[in-house]
Protein backbone atom coordinates (compact mmCIF):
# COMPACT_ATOMS: atom_id res chain seq x y z
CA UNK A 1 0.00 0.00 0.00
CA UNK A 2 2.86 2.37 0.87
CA UNK A 3 4.55 1.72 -2.49
CA UNK A 4 1.25 2.37 -4.31
CA UNK A 5 0.77 5.66 -2.45
CA UNK A 6 4.30 6.80 -3.30
CA UNK A 7 3.74 5.89 -6.96
CA UNK A 8 0.50 7.88 -7.10
CA UNK A 9 2.23 10.88 -5.49
CA UNK A 10 5.05 10.64 -8.04
CA UNK A 11 2.63 10.48 -10.97
CA UNK A 12 0.63 13.39 -9.57
CA UNK A 13 3.73 15.51 -9.04
CA UNK A 14 5.24 14.75 -12.42
CA UNK A 15 1.91 15.50 -14.15
CA UNK A 16 1.62 18.82 -12.33
CA UNK A 17 5.18 19.72 -13.33
CA UNK A 18 4.38 18.94 -16.95
CA UNK A 19 1.23 21.06 -16.95
CA UNK A 20 3.00 23.98 -15.29
CA UNK A 21 6.15 23.87 -17.41
CA UNK A 22 6.68 27.39 -18.81
CA UNK A 23 6.16 27.58 -22.59
CA UNK A 24 9.07 28.96 -24.56
CA UNK A 25 8.15 30.57 -27.91
CA UNK A 26 11.80 30.82 -28.89
CA UNK A 27 12.02 27.02 -29.21
CA UNK A 28 11.59 25.98 -32.84
CA UNK A 29 11.27 22.81 -34.90
CA UNK A 30 15.05 22.32 -35.02
CA UNK A 31 15.02 22.28 -31.22
CA UNK A 32 12.40 19.53 -31.38
CA UNK A 33 14.63 17.48 -33.68
CA UNK A 34 17.49 17.87 -31.21
CA UNK A 35 15.22 16.82 -28.37
CA UNK A 36 14.09 13.81 -30.41
CA UNK A 37 17.74 12.82 -30.92
CA UNK A 38 18.47 13.20 -27.20
CA UNK A 39 15.33 11.24 -26.34
CA UNK A 40 16.19 8.32 -28.64
CA UNK A 41 19.75 8.22 -27.27
CA UNK A 42 18.33 8.08 -23.76
CA UNK A 43 15.77 5.40 -24.64
CA UNK A 44 18.52 3.09 -25.93
CA UNK A 45 19.87 1.58 -22.69
CA UNK A 46 23.53 1.40 -21.67
CA UNK A 47 25.30 -1.96 -21.73
CA UNK A 48 25.87 -4.27 -18.81
CA UNK A 49 28.31 -7.11 -19.50
CA UNK A 50 27.92 -6.39 -23.21
CA UNK A 51 24.10 -6.59 -23.14
CA UNK A 52 21.32 -3.99 -22.74
CA UNK A 53 20.84 -3.06 -19.08
CA UNK A 54 17.25 -3.59 -17.93
CA UNK A 55 17.96 -3.75 -14.22
CA UNK A 56 15.63 -1.96 -11.83
CA UNK A 57 18.56 0.09 -10.55
CA UNK A 58 19.29 1.45 -14.02
CA UNK A 59 15.68 2.41 -14.64
CA UNK A 60 15.35 4.09 -11.26
CA UNK A 61 18.61 5.99 -11.73
CA UNK A 62 17.51 7.19 -15.16
CA UNK A 63 14.10 8.43 -14.04
CA UNK A 64 15.25 11.99 -13.32
CA UNK A 65 16.80 12.18 -16.80
CA UNK A 66 13.49 11.06 -18.27
CA UNK A 67 11.55 13.70 -16.33
CA UNK A 68 13.97 16.36 -17.61
CA UNK A 69 13.39 15.21 -21.21
CA UNK A 70 9.64 15.30 -20.72
CA UNK A 71 9.80 18.78 -19.23
CA UNK A 72 11.85 19.93 -22.21
CA UNK A 73 9.15 18.56 -24.50
CA UNK A 74 6.38 20.31 -22.58
CA UNK A 75 8.22 23.63 -22.69
CA UNK A 76 7.55 23.94 -26.45
CA UNK A 77 4.88 26.38 -27.60
CA UNK A 78 3.64 24.72 -30.80
CA UNK A 79 0.20 26.27 -31.40
CA UNK A 80 1.50 28.46 -34.23
CA UNK A 81 3.52 25.73 -35.94
CA UNK A 82 2.31 24.12 -39.19
CA UNK A 83 0.15 21.09 -38.42
CA UNK A 84 2.66 18.57 -39.76
CA UNK A 85 5.29 19.89 -37.33
CA UNK A 86 2.82 19.92 -34.45
CA UNK A 87 2.14 16.27 -35.25
CA UNK A 88 5.84 15.48 -34.88
CA UNK A 89 5.71 16.98 -31.38
CA UNK A 90 2.79 14.66 -30.53
CA UNK A 91 4.74 11.67 -31.85
CA UNK A 92 7.60 12.40 -29.44
CA UNK A 93 5.09 12.84 -26.63
CA UNK A 94 3.47 9.49 -27.46
CA UNK A 95 6.85 7.76 -27.36
CA UNK A 96 7.68 9.30 -23.99
CA UNK A 97 4.27 8.21 -22.70
CA UNK A 98 5.14 4.70 -23.91
CA UNK A 99 8.35 4.70 -21.92
CA UNK A 100 6.48 6.00 -18.87
CA UNK A 101 3.82 3.29 -19.20
CA UNK A 102 6.41 0.56 -19.55
CA UNK A 103 8.22 1.87 -16.47
CA UNK A 104 5.06 2.02 -14.38
CA UNK A 105 2.82 -0.79 -15.65
CA UNK A 106 3.88 -3.09 -18.48
CA UNK A 107 7.46 -3.74 -17.27
CA UNK A 108 8.27 -6.38 -19.89
CA UNK A 109 11.78 -6.82 -18.45
CA UNK A 110 10.16 -7.93 -15.16
CA UNK A 111 6.93 -9.63 -16.28
CA UNK A 112 7.59 -11.07 -19.73
CA UNK A 113 10.26 -13.74 -20.31
CA UNK A 114 9.81 -13.50 -24.11
CA UNK A 115 11.28 -10.01 -23.89
CA UNK A 116 14.70 -11.67 -23.58
CA UNK A 117 14.47 -13.54 -26.88
CA UNK A 118 17.55 -12.59 -28.89
CA UNK A 119 17.33 -14.48 -32.20
CA UNK A 120 15.01 -13.18 -34.93
CA UNK A 121 14.90 -15.16 -38.16
CA UNK A 122 12.50 -13.04 -40.17
CA UNK A 123 11.72 -9.45 -41.06
CA UNK A 124 8.50 -8.14 -39.59
CA UNK A 125 5.93 -6.93 -42.11
CA UNK A 126 5.55 -3.71 -40.09
CA UNK A 127 8.28 -1.12 -39.36
CA UNK A 128 9.53 -2.89 -36.20
CA UNK A 129 9.07 -6.26 -34.53
CA UNK A 130 5.61 -6.76 -33.05
CA UNK A 131 5.47 -6.62 -29.29
CA UNK A 132 8.02 -5.53 -26.66
CA UNK A 133 11.48 -6.27 -28.08
CA UNK A 134 14.83 -5.77 -26.40
CA UNK A 135 17.52 -3.52 -27.88
CA UNK A 136 20.08 -6.29 -28.46
CA UNK A 137 18.43 -8.64 -30.96
CA UNK A 138 20.31 -10.69 -33.57
CA UNK A 139 18.51 -10.18 -36.91
CA UNK A 140 19.70 -13.26 -38.79
CA UNK A 141 17.52 -12.46 -41.82
CA UNK A 142 19.69 -9.39 -42.43
CA UNK A 143 22.89 -11.37 -42.93
CA UNK A 144 24.10 -12.37 -46.38
CA UNK A 145 25.51 -15.89 -46.59
CA UNK A 146 28.42 -16.57 -46.82
CA UNK A 147 29.41 -14.04 -44.20
CA UNK A 148 32.07 -11.47 -44.96
CA UNK A 149 34.64 -10.54 -42.30
CA UNK A 150 32.63 -7.63 -40.87
CA UNK A 151 29.51 -9.81 -40.65
CA UNK A 152 31.47 -12.56 -38.91
CA UNK A 153 32.67 -10.12 -36.27
CA UNK A 154 29.20 -8.67 -35.80
CA UNK A 155 27.36 -11.98 -35.45
CA UNK A 156 30.07 -13.27 -33.11
CA UNK A 157 29.58 -10.24 -30.86
CA UNK A 158 25.80 -10.71 -30.90
CA UNK A 159 26.05 -14.41 -30.11
CA UNK A 160 28.40 -13.69 -27.19
CA UNK A 161 25.75 -11.47 -25.63
CA UNK A 162 23.15 -14.24 -25.26
CA UNK A 163 24.55 -15.96 -22.18
CA UNK A 164 25.10 -12.82 -20.03
CA UNK A 165 21.73 -11.48 -21.20
CA UNK A 166 19.91 -14.60 -19.96
CA UNK A 167 21.88 -14.40 -16.70
CA UNK A 168 20.61 -10.84 -16.30
CA UNK A 169 17.08 -12.00 -17.13
CA UNK A 170 17.09 -14.42 -14.19
CA UNK A 171 17.65 -11.47 -11.87
CA UNK A 172 15.27 -9.03 -13.57
CA UNK A 173 12.26 -11.34 -14.02
CA UNK A 174 10.55 -10.85 -10.67
CA UNK A 175 7.00 -10.41 -11.99
CA UNK A 176 4.07 -12.70 -11.30
CA UNK A 177 2.32 -12.78 -14.69
CA UNK A 178 1.59 -16.51 -14.90
CA UNK A 179 0.42 -16.78 -18.51
CA UNK A 180 3.12 -14.55 -19.92
CA UNK A 181 5.64 -16.64 -18.05
CA UNK A 182 4.37 -20.00 -19.29
CA UNK A 183 3.85 -18.90 -22.89
CA UNK A 184 7.30 -17.32 -23.03
CA UNK A 185 9.00 -20.70 -22.56
CA UNK A 186 8.14 -21.60 -26.17
CA UNK A 187 10.09 -18.59 -27.45
CA UNK A 188 13.27 -20.11 -26.07
CA UNK A 189 12.55 -23.57 -27.41
CA UNK A 190 12.26 -21.82 -30.77
CA UNK A 191 15.49 -19.97 -30.06
CA UNK A 192 17.33 -23.28 -29.67
CA UNK A 193 15.90 -24.52 -32.99
CA UNK A 194 16.94 -21.26 -34.63
CA UNK A 195 20.49 -21.45 -33.27
CA UNK A 196 20.80 -24.98 -34.65
CA UNK A 197 19.50 -23.73 -38.00
CA UNK A 198 22.01 -20.86 -38.02
CA UNK A 199 24.87 -23.28 -37.29
CA UNK A 200 23.80 -25.53 -40.14
CA UNK A 201 23.22 -22.64 -42.55
CA UNK A 202 26.58 -20.97 -41.94
CA UNK A 203 28.31 -24.33 -42.45
CA UNK A 204 31.58 -23.23 -40.82
CA UNK A 205 34.42 -25.37 -39.58
CA UNK A 206 33.63 -27.19 -36.36
CA UNK A 207 36.13 -25.21 -34.29
CA UNK A 208 35.15 -21.80 -35.71
CA UNK A 209 34.58 -19.22 -32.97
CA UNK A 210 31.04 -18.65 -34.21
CA UNK A 211 30.17 -22.34 -33.74
CA UNK A 212 31.68 -22.24 -30.26
CA UNK A 213 29.44 -19.30 -29.35
CA UNK A 214 26.40 -20.94 -30.91
CA UNK A 215 26.97 -24.02 -28.76
CA UNK A 216 27.39 -21.80 -25.70
CA UNK A 217 24.19 -19.93 -26.54
CA UNK A 218 22.28 -23.20 -26.98
CA UNK A 219 23.51 -24.41 -23.60
CA UNK A 220 22.57 -21.18 -21.79
CA UNK A 221 19.16 -21.10 -23.50
CA UNK A 222 18.48 -24.69 -22.35
CA UNK A 223 19.49 -23.70 -18.82
CA UNK A 224 17.17 -20.69 -19.02
CA UNK A 225 14.24 -22.90 -20.07
CA UNK A 226 14.89 -25.15 -17.08
CA UNK A 227 14.90 -22.11 -14.81
CA UNK A 228 11.66 -20.79 -16.34
CA UNK A 229 9.92 -24.13 -15.90
CA UNK A 230 11.03 -24.34 -12.27
CA UNK A 231 9.99 -20.77 -11.43
CA UNK A 232 6.68 -21.18 -13.27
CA UNK A 233 5.33 -23.20 -10.34
CA UNK A 234 5.49 -20.08 -8.16
CA UNK A 235 3.69 -17.76 -10.61
CA UNK A 236 0.04 -17.10 -9.81
CA UNK A 237 -0.80 -13.55 -10.94
CA UNK A 238 -2.80 -12.14 -13.87
CA UNK A 239 -1.11 -11.15 -17.12
CA UNK A 240 -3.62 -8.60 -18.41
CA UNK A 241 -3.08 -4.95 -17.54
CA UNK A 242 -6.75 -4.21 -16.68
CA UNK A 243 -9.34 -2.00 -18.38
CA UNK A 244 -8.21 1.34 -16.94
CA UNK A 245 -4.56 0.82 -17.83
CA UNK A 246 -5.57 -0.44 -21.28
CA UNK A 247 -7.64 2.68 -21.95
CA UNK A 248 -4.87 5.00 -20.71
CA UNK A 249 -2.33 3.22 -22.87
CA UNK A 250 -4.44 3.40 -26.02
CA UNK A 251 -5.31 7.07 -25.57
CA UNK A 252 -1.90 8.34 -24.47
CA UNK A 253 0.59 6.07 -26.25
CA UNK A 254 -1.11 4.78 -29.39
CA UNK A 255 -3.24 7.94 -29.52
CA UNK A 256 -6.40 6.00 -30.29
CA UNK A 257 -9.50 7.90 -29.11
CA UNK A 258 -11.22 4.82 -27.69
CA UNK A 259 -11.74 3.19 -24.32
CA UNK A 260 -11.58 -0.54 -23.64
CA UNK A 261 -15.38 -0.56 -23.78
CA UNK A 262 -15.41 1.31 -27.11
CA UNK A 263 -13.12 -1.30 -28.61
CA UNK A 264 -15.29 -4.17 -27.39
CA UNK A 265 -18.34 -2.60 -29.05
CA UNK A 266 -16.49 -1.90 -32.30
CA UNK A 267 -14.96 -5.37 -32.61
CA UNK A 268 -18.22 -7.09 -31.77
CA UNK A 269 -19.94 -4.98 -34.44
CA UNK A 270 -17.28 -5.87 -37.01
CA UNK A 271 -17.53 -9.55 -36.11
CA UNK A 272 -21.31 -9.52 -36.55
CA UNK A 273 -21.03 -7.56 -39.80
CA UNK A 274 -18.41 -9.90 -41.23
CA UNK A 275 -20.43 -13.02 -40.43
CA UNK A 276 -23.68 -11.62 -41.81
CA UNK A 277 -21.93 -10.29 -44.93
CA UNK A 278 -20.30 -13.68 -45.48
CA UNK A 279 -23.67 -15.43 -45.33
CA UNK A 280 -25.21 -12.95 -47.75
CA UNK A 281 -22.25 -13.36 -50.10
CA UNK A 282 -22.53 -17.13 -49.93
CA UNK A 283 -26.25 -16.86 -50.76
CA UNK A 284 -25.55 -14.62 -53.75
CA UNK A 285 -22.88 -17.04 -54.98
CA UNK A 286 -24.85 -20.22 -54.27
CA UNK A 287 -25.10 -21.18 -57.96
CA UNK A 288 -21.44 -20.51 -58.69
CA UNK A 289 -18.74 -23.19 -58.47
CA UNK A 290 -16.61 -23.25 -55.33
CA UNK A 291 -13.04 -22.01 -55.53
CA UNK A 292 -10.67 -24.90 -56.19
CA UNK A 293 -7.50 -24.83 -54.04
CA UNK A 294 -4.06 -25.23 -55.60
CA UNK A 295 -3.06 -28.71 -54.47
CA UNK A 296 0.18 -29.09 -56.39
CA UNK A 297 3.30 -26.93 -56.45
CA UNK A 298 2.74 -26.24 -60.15
CA UNK A 299 -0.86 -25.12 -59.61
CA UNK A 300 0.22 -22.92 -56.69
CA UNK A 301 2.95 -21.29 -58.78
CA UNK A 302 0.46 -20.54 -61.53
CA UNK A 303 -2.12 -19.25 -59.03
CA UNK A 304 0.27 -16.86 -57.27
CA UNK A 305 1.85 -15.65 -60.50
CA UNK A 306 -1.59 -14.82 -61.85
CA UNK A 307 -2.43 -13.26 -58.47
CA UNK A 308 0.53 -10.85 -58.68
CA UNK A 309 -0.46 -9.90 -62.22
CA UNK A 310 -4.11 -9.29 -61.26
CA UNK A 311 -3.18 -7.26 -58.20
CA UNK A 312 -0.57 -5.03 -59.82
CA UNK A 313 -2.84 -4.45 -62.85
CA UNK A 314 -5.67 -3.46 -60.50
CA UNK A 315 -3.45 -0.95 -58.66
CA UNK A 316 -2.07 0.54 -61.89
CA UNK A 317 -5.10 0.57 -64.18
CA UNK A 318 -8.00 1.27 -61.81
CA UNK A 319 -6.66 4.48 -60.24
CA UNK A 320 -6.40 2.92 -56.78
CA UNK A 321 -3.15 4.51 -55.63
CA UNK A 322 0.00 5.90 -57.23
CA UNK A 323 1.99 3.02 -58.69
CA UNK A 324 5.67 2.89 -57.79
CA UNK A 325 8.35 0.71 -59.32
CA UNK A 326 9.25 -0.83 -55.94
CA UNK A 327 5.75 -2.27 -55.45
CA UNK A 328 5.85 -5.37 -57.64
CA UNK A 329 9.33 -6.49 -56.48
CA UNK A 330 8.21 -6.04 -52.86
CA UNK A 331 5.15 -8.22 -53.47
CA UNK A 332 7.09 -10.86 -55.41
CA UNK A 333 9.41 -11.39 -52.45
CA UNK A 334 6.39 -12.51 -50.41
CA UNK A 335 4.23 -14.49 -52.82
CA UNK A 336 4.09 -17.42 -50.43
CA UNK A 337 5.17 -21.05 -50.65
CA UNK A 338 3.21 -24.15 -51.48
CA UNK A 339 1.95 -26.00 -48.40
CA UNK A 340 0.30 -29.46 -48.53
CA UNK A 341 -3.43 -29.30 -47.86
CA UNK A 342 -3.35 -31.01 -44.47
CA UNK A 343 -0.64 -28.62 -43.17
CA UNK A 344 -2.18 -25.27 -44.12
CA UNK A 345 -2.82 -22.71 -41.41
CA UNK A 346 -5.53 -20.04 -41.52
CA UNK A 347 -3.73 -17.72 -43.92
CA UNK A 348 -2.45 -20.52 -46.14
CA UNK A 349 -5.96 -21.89 -46.63
CA UNK A 350 -7.03 -18.62 -48.24
CA UNK A 351 -3.72 -18.19 -50.05
CA UNK A 352 -4.19 -21.51 -51.88
CA UNK A 353 -7.73 -20.54 -52.95
CA UNK A 354 -7.05 -16.98 -54.12
CA UNK A 355 -3.97 -15.05 -52.98
CA UNK A 356 -5.46 -11.59 -53.64
CA UNK A 357 -7.12 -11.08 -50.22
CA UNK A 358 -3.75 -11.72 -48.54
CA UNK A 359 -1.86 -9.77 -51.21
CA UNK A 360 -4.12 -6.82 -50.42
CA UNK A 361 -2.92 -7.04 -46.82
CA UNK A 362 0.63 -7.11 -48.18
CA UNK A 363 0.53 -3.37 -48.81
CA UNK A 364 2.65 -3.79 -45.67
CA UNK A 365 5.58 -4.56 -47.95
CA UNK A 366 4.88 -1.45 -50.03
CA UNK A 367 5.21 0.53 -46.77
CA UNK A 368 8.57 -1.05 -45.97
CA UNK A 369 9.85 -0.54 -49.50
CA UNK A 370 9.05 3.17 -49.14
CA UNK A 371 10.85 3.38 -45.79
CA UNK A 372 13.89 1.93 -47.54
CA UNK A 373 13.69 3.78 -50.87
CA UNK A 374 11.96 7.06 -50.07
CA UNK A 375 12.44 7.91 -46.38
CA UNK A 376 10.08 10.51 -44.93
CA UNK A 377 11.39 14.07 -44.93
CA UNK A 378 10.78 14.35 -41.18
CA UNK A 379 13.61 12.80 -39.12
CA UNK A 380 11.00 11.92 -36.50
CA UNK A 381 8.96 9.84 -38.97
CA UNK A 382 11.87 8.39 -40.92
CA UNK A 383 12.33 5.16 -38.98
CA UNK A 384 10.10 2.89 -36.93
CA UNK A 385 8.33 4.58 -34.04
CA UNK A 386 8.79 3.00 -30.63
CA UNK A 387 6.35 0.81 -28.71
CA UNK A 388 4.48 -0.31 -31.85
CA UNK A 389 2.57 2.98 -31.97
CA UNK A 390 2.42 2.58 -35.74
CA UNK A 391 0.03 -0.38 -35.35
CA UNK A 392 -3.28 1.36 -36.13
CA UNK A 393 -1.74 2.88 -39.27
CA UNK A 394 0.07 -0.14 -40.66
CA UNK A 395 -2.18 -2.98 -39.52
CA UNK A 396 -5.37 -0.94 -39.85
CA UNK A 397 -4.45 0.17 -43.38
CA UNK A 398 -3.51 -3.37 -44.44
CA UNK A 399 -6.76 -4.76 -43.05
CA UNK A 400 -8.89 -1.89 -44.29
CA UNK A 401 -7.80 -2.14 -47.91
CA UNK A 402 -8.77 -5.81 -48.03
CA UNK A 403 -12.41 -4.70 -47.92
CA UNK A 404 -11.89 -1.39 -49.76
CA UNK A 405 -10.21 -3.07 -52.73
CA UNK A 406 -13.07 -5.57 -52.81
CA UNK A 407 -15.64 -2.76 -52.99
CA UNK A 408 -13.50 -1.02 -55.61
CA UNK A 409 -13.84 -4.03 -57.93
CA UNK A 410 -10.86 -6.31 -57.30
CA UNK A 411 -13.05 -9.44 -57.39
CA UNK A 412 -15.51 -8.53 -60.13
CA UNK A 413 -14.21 -11.56 -62.04
CA UNK A 414 -14.11 -13.84 -58.99
CA UNK A 415 -17.16 -13.33 -56.72
CA UNK A 416 -16.31 -16.30 -54.51
CA UNK A 417 -13.08 -14.56 -53.46
CA UNK A 418 -15.17 -11.97 -51.61
CA UNK A 419 -16.06 -14.70 -49.13
CA UNK A 420 -12.38 -14.96 -48.13
CA UNK A 421 -12.31 -11.23 -47.37
CA UNK A 422 -15.23 -11.54 -44.92
CA UNK A 423 -13.64 -14.61 -43.30
CA UNK A 424 -10.41 -12.68 -42.73
CA UNK A 425 -12.24 -9.71 -41.18
CA UNK A 426 -14.20 -12.03 -38.89
CA UNK A 427 -11.01 -13.77 -37.78
CA UNK A 428 -9.31 -10.51 -36.89
CA UNK A 429 -12.33 -9.22 -35.01
CA UNK A 430 -12.64 -12.49 -33.09
CA UNK A 431 -8.99 -12.66 -32.06
CA UNK A 432 -9.04 -8.98 -31.07
CA UNK A 433 -12.14 -9.51 -28.91
CA UNK A 434 -10.44 -12.38 -27.15
CA UNK A 435 -7.37 -10.24 -26.48
CA UNK A 436 -9.53 -7.49 -24.95
CA UNK A 437 -11.08 -9.86 -22.44
CA UNK A 438 -7.65 -11.33 -21.66
CA UNK A 439 -6.29 -7.85 -20.87
CA UNK A 440 -9.31 -7.20 -18.66
CA UNK A 441 -8.40 -10.45 -16.85
CA UNK A 442 -11.91 -11.70 -17.58
CA UNK A 443 -10.55 -14.56 -19.70
CA UNK A 444 -7.44 -16.67 -19.69
CA UNK A 445 -5.25 -16.67 -22.77
CA UNK A 446 -6.66 -20.09 -23.62
CA UNK A 447 -10.24 -18.83 -23.29
CA UNK A 448 -9.38 -15.82 -25.47
CA UNK A 449 -8.09 -18.30 -28.02
CA UNK A 450 -11.42 -20.09 -27.76
CA UNK A 451 -13.21 -16.92 -28.91
CA UNK A 452 -10.70 -16.70 -31.73
CA UNK A 453 -11.42 -20.27 -32.85
CA UNK A 454 -15.18 -20.31 -32.33
CA UNK A 455 -15.92 -17.15 -34.29
CA UNK A 456 -13.60 -17.74 -37.24
CA UNK A 457 -15.89 -18.97 -40.06
CA UNK A 458 -15.58 -22.39 -41.72
CA UNK A 459 -13.48 -23.69 -38.83
CA UNK A 460 -10.35 -22.30 -40.49
CA UNK A 461 -8.74 -21.80 -37.05
CA UNK A 462 -9.63 -25.24 -35.68
CA UNK A 463 -6.24 -26.84 -36.34
CA UNK A 464 -4.16 -23.83 -35.38
CA UNK A 465 -2.45 -24.52 -32.03
CA UNK A 466 0.83 -22.82 -32.99
CA UNK A 467 -0.61 -19.75 -34.74
CA UNK A 468 -3.28 -19.40 -32.05
CA UNK A 469 -0.70 -19.51 -29.26
CA UNK A 470 1.60 -17.10 -31.08
CA UNK A 471 -1.08 -14.49 -31.75
CA UNK A 472 -2.79 -14.49 -28.35
CA UNK A 473 0.61 -14.45 -26.61
CA UNK A 474 1.71 -11.47 -28.72
CA UNK A 475 -1.50 -9.54 -27.99
CA UNK A 476 -1.19 -10.17 -24.26
CA UNK A 477 2.40 -8.91 -24.41
CA UNK A 478 1.52 -5.82 -26.49
CA UNK A 479 -1.73 -4.13 -25.44
CA UNK A 480 -3.76 -2.84 -28.37
CA UNK A 481 -1.98 -4.79 -31.08
CA UNK A 482 -4.61 -7.50 -31.39
CA UNK A 483 -7.34 -4.91 -31.88
CA UNK A 484 -5.34 -2.53 -34.11
CA UNK A 485 -6.35 -4.38 -37.28
CA UNK A 486 -9.99 -3.45 -36.69
CA UNK A 487 -9.62 -0.17 -34.80
CA UNK A 488 -7.18 1.09 -37.44
CA UNK A 489 -9.49 -0.13 -40.21
CA UNK A 490 -12.34 1.82 -38.63
CA UNK A 491 -10.19 4.96 -38.41
CA UNK A 492 -9.14 4.55 -42.07
CA UNK A 493 -12.79 4.42 -43.08
CA UNK A 494 -13.53 7.44 -40.91
CA UNK A 495 -10.70 9.40 -42.51
CA UNK A 496 -11.90 8.48 -45.99
CA UNK A 497 -15.42 9.70 -45.17
CA UNK A 498 -14.23 12.98 -43.62
CA UNK A 499 -11.66 13.57 -46.35
CA UNK A 500 -14.28 13.01 -49.06
CA UNK A 501 -16.66 15.41 -47.27
CA UNK A 502 -13.88 18.01 -47.06
CA UNK A 503 -13.16 17.67 -50.79
CA UNK A 504 -16.85 18.00 -51.56
CA UNK A 505 -17.17 21.13 -49.42
CA UNK A 506 -14.21 22.67 -51.27
CA UNK A 507 -15.74 21.71 -54.68
CA UNK A 508 -12.88 19.31 -55.40
CA UNK A 509 -13.25 15.94 -57.06
CA UNK A 510 -12.56 13.02 -54.73
CA UNK A 511 -10.29 10.34 -56.18
CA UNK A 512 -9.13 7.19 -54.45
CA UNK A 513 -5.68 7.59 -55.95
CA UNK A 514 -5.18 11.03 -54.40
CA UNK A 515 -6.65 9.84 -51.09
CA UNK A 516 -4.19 6.95 -50.74
CA UNK A 517 -1.31 9.14 -51.89
CA UNK A 518 -2.00 11.64 -49.11
CA UNK A 519 -2.67 8.86 -46.61
CA UNK A 520 0.64 7.12 -47.27
CA UNK A 521 2.65 10.33 -47.53
CA UNK A 522 2.03 10.98 -43.82
CA UNK A 523 4.34 8.09 -42.91
CA UNK A 524 3.95 5.28 -40.39
CA UNK A 525 2.44 7.22 -37.52
CA UNK A 526 -0.62 6.72 -35.29
CA UNK A 527 -3.66 6.82 -37.53
CA UNK A 528 -5.31 9.59 -35.48
CA UNK A 529 -2.35 11.83 -36.42
CA UNK A 530 -2.79 10.83 -40.06
CA UNK A 531 -6.32 12.14 -39.75
CA UNK A 532 -5.11 15.50 -38.42
CA UNK A 533 -2.69 15.91 -41.31
CA UNK A 534 -5.12 14.87 -44.04
CA UNK A 535 -7.96 17.02 -42.73
CA UNK A 536 -5.54 19.87 -41.93
CA UNK A 537 -6.90 20.33 -38.43
CA UNK A 538 -6.17 19.26 -34.88
CA UNK A 539 -9.22 18.47 -32.80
Amino acid sequence: MKKLLLLLIFISCSTTRDENTPKNKSLNYDDLIQLFTDWRNFENPPLLDGTPDYTKERFDNDQNKFIELRERLNSFYIDEWPINKQIDWYIVKAEMNGYDFNYRVLKPWERDPAFYQTIWMYQSDVPAHEGPTNHGVLEFWMYEIPLDKDSENRILKELKSITPFLDQAKKNLIGNAKELWDAGIQNFRDQIDNLIYIRRTLNLKEDNKINVEIDRAISSTKSFITWLEKESKNKTGPSGIGKENYTWYQKNVHLLPMTWEDEVRLLQRELDRAWSSLKLEEHKNRDLPELIPANTEKDFKNLTEEGVRRFITFIKDKGIMPFKENMEPALREHMGKYVPEDERNFFNIGLHLDPLPLYSHFVHWFDLAEIRDNPHESPIRRKALLYNIFDTKNEGYATGVEEMFMHAGLYNDSPRSKEIVWIMIAQRAARGLGSLYAHANEMTMQEAGGVHVKWTPRRWMNREPHLLQFEQHLYLRQPGYGTSYITGKYMLEKILAEYAEKEDKEDKEFTLKEFFKNFNDTGNIPVSLVRWEMLDKID
